[in-house]
């Protein structure tokens, strides 16, 4: 009854679309079409969008592109005048704004979008249903999930709204009627057009470089947020397989405090929801925000090449803990063999409850959207409505999978972007669906005589068999050496960022050490201070040590798994692998353990450091004091001389 009903509401406001429709949007989809086949030229001159690192490939089928501009939109925001920075922080997207951009692993995204299965709105993985959700986007980004549906009013033409919100200078020379507005404009208003950074420059000196470039001329405060925020929204949260973004956004953006009320994290799911079915199908670029997408993949299946960072593992949104370079090393692999690396996950290593014990649980964005997390829910995104259907991974809340009916509804729960010839109210028009949303959905009810997940499991191999590729669990030489050197790629990018790690702080305590005998030297330190500072040293020059062994020790066994793979056959490929693997784990674990070790003992030797500063200048003080006090005895000294003398005289 209650997938009947779900299906009367989404089967209604399609009807009602298609009532709806006129003539003129057939003739504007197909220029918005030509408008995104000619985007990529344009925007390689003015260089505002961002591909990954790849090397070009022929004509056909080729390494998928993303079409987000993360670094540009985290330098443009820190660039900006504190008081915008506030403003838009109350808008709900400060603390996604907070994450630094990483690398983009464009074959681990790729993998992962060809599992995408719209009927069920999941991806199909060897071990059951997978589907990002709402306390995946509150605990990954810090975006609101909670709040008003992100929908509004749909115009024939937005010429007037556009001079109004943003200024005349981004409709001067168009034709009328105005329905969506060029991304490049934007960065072009603020002298931002054509920044973009460097294969060999580091995020800072890109911000450096956009922050002397900015120009927000003698515009408001409102108008400079829109401006930002109107990009950020085409070329990250929101963005889409075009250069263009449509005017429906900019509405959103009238009055700057109902902004924050949004339920913008909810929007950017359905979003990326809805334009995972054509990223698939049919284009080699693809549209959402894939940076969330990867570290989702991450969080789930700890299978890709992100590592996290020490020290920012606590904070929310915790897609700050992990951190992605792009070494060619792993980034060059084919997607088949991310897909084979799929195909053989241990399925008893898949975290399902990822958050659990997560000592920022009161972040307000988790504490708001929690009621929800365990909720059926229509995700809203301006016309775009996409269902998440939880109960086909109900372990993500700590429960038995029971064994369900699968949704087959194909897209009756997406709706294209349509433009109509008057004015309309998406949200009044489609009353039921926003009712929907905002009594938060139905209950996903737990099914509780379940002992475990194995009736389902039965049910989706036999549905899902030859996506699941069952016949193919054995793998072919060729594909068991590749999977192998990927690997062992990935250990050797591991070592080279541990030995610049081991570099660094090795240099960091020899400065240490000479800090504190020059400070030492300087205040006149007593003698009893001295074997604390050198006990620290002794620790942790032994620490590094240790820590030098054992990436010696992973350097040479690398060499010997190079030795093995090459003299050794297929049969026993396998079970090296899987040795391999724990063995590495096992190493790297121990080997992060001695890091942290480390930087304990350098945070000690930093407060050791500033103690000693502290010490150095109350010396110099005193000694100043002294100075002083000496001047004002000679002084003194020589006032009493000169009356002794003239009393004398007298």
């Amino acid at each position: 009854m209650r997938t009947r009903e779900k299906r009367t509401i989404t089967r209604g406001r399609r009807q009602l679309e298609e009532e709806e429709e006129v003539e003129m949007a057939t003739a504007e989809e197909e220029e918005e079409v030509a408008v995104e086949d000619g985007s990529e030229g344009d925007e390689a001159e003015g260089g505002d969008e961002t591909e990954a690192e790849a090397p070009r490939r022929p004509r056909g089928k080729g390494r998928m592109r993303s079409r987000v501009t993360w670094d540009l939109c985290w330098a443009w925001y820190h660039a900006l005048p504190e008081a915008q920075q506030d403003q838009i922080a109350r808008m709900g997207l400060g603390h996604l704004l907070s994450v630094r951009p990483f690398h983009l692993d464009v074959p681990y995204l790729e993998a992962l979008r060809e599992r995408w299965e719209e009927d069920c709105k999941a991806f199909i993985m060897p071990w059951g249903h997978m589907i990002p959700t709402l306390e995946d986007v509150a605990y990954l980004t810090g975006l609101r999930v909670q709040g008003e549906p992100v929908v509004g009013l749909e115009r024939r033409d937005y010429y007037d709204d556009i001079v109004e919100l943003l200024g005349p200078e981004f409709v001067a020379g168009r034709r009328r009627p105005i329905r969506s507005i060029l991304l490049g404009s934007l960065s072009e208003a603020v002298g931002l057009r054509g920044r973009r950074r460097g294969p060999l420059e580091s995020l800072d000196e890109f911000y450096t470089e956009v922050r002397g470039s900015l120009d927000l001329g003698d515009r408001s405060e409102e108008r400079s947020v829109r401006i930002f925020v109107s990009y950020l929204f085409g070329r990250l949260l929101f963005a889409t397989q075009s250069s263009q973004m449509n005017c429906k956004f900019v509405l959103l953006l009238r009055d700057l405090a109902q902004a924050g009320r949004y339920a913008w994290g909810a929007a950017m799911l359905g979003h990326l929801f809805s334009l995972l079915p054509s990223s698939s199908q049919r284009s080699q670029s693809t549209g959402g925000f894939t940076p969330f997408l990867q570290i989702w993949g991450y969080t789930r299946f700890p299978m890709g090449r992100g590592t996290l960072v020490e020290g920012r593992q606590m904070m929310v949104p915790l897609m700050t803990r992990w951190e992605v370079a792009p070494d060619p090393r792993v980034t060059d692999r084919r997607v088949g063999d991310v897909g084979v690396a799929l195909d053989h996950y241990p399925h008893d290593q898949v975290v399902w409850t990822p958050y659990r014990g997560e000592e920022d649980a009161s972040h307000p964005a988790v504490a708001a959207g929690r009621p929800l997390f365990d909720r059926h829910l229509l995700l809203l995104c301006l016309g775009t409505c996409e269902v998440l259907y939880l109960e086909l991974v109900v372990r993500t809340l700590g429960w038995h999978q029971p064994a369900i009916e699968v949704p087959s509804l194909g897209r009756e729960g997406h709706s294209r972007r349509r433009f109509f010839a008057e004015d309309r109210d998406w949200g009044a028009d489609h009353g039921s669906t926003v009712a929907y949303w905002r009594d938060g959905g139905e209950q996903v009810v737990r099914v509780t005589d379940l002992q475990d997940s194995s009736a389902y499991m039965e049910d989706y191999q036999a549905r899902y068999a030859g996506r699941l590729r069952l016949d193919r669990r054995v793998m072919p030489e060729s594909q068991a050496i590749r999977l192998l050197e990927g690997r062992l790629a990935e250990q050797e990018v591991e070592l080279t960022r541990l030995r610049t790690e081991v570099r660094t702080l090795n240099l960091c305590m020899q400065r240490g050490e000479l800090l504190r005998a020059q400070a030492s030297r300087d205040a006149g330190a007593s003698s009893s201070a001295q074997p604390a500072g050198g006990d620290l040293a002794v620790r942790l020059q032994r620490t590094l040590d240790r820590a030098e062994a054992r990436v010696w020790e992973l350097e040479e066994q690398a060499r010997e798994i190079g030795a093995q793979r090459q003299g050794g056959d297929a049969a026993t490929l396998q079970a090296q692998m899987e040795s391999l693997r724990l063995e590495f784990e096992a190493r790297i674990s121990g080997l992060e353990a001695e890091r942290r070790t480390m930087v304990t003992a350098m945070e000690e030797l930093r407060d050791d450091r500033a103690t000693m500063r502290g010490r150095l200048l109350e010396a110099r003080e005193s000694q100043s004091e002294a100075e002083t006090a000496r001047a004002r005895i000679a002084a003194d000294y020589e006032i009493l001389k000169d009356r002794v003398l003239k009393k004398r005289r007298e």
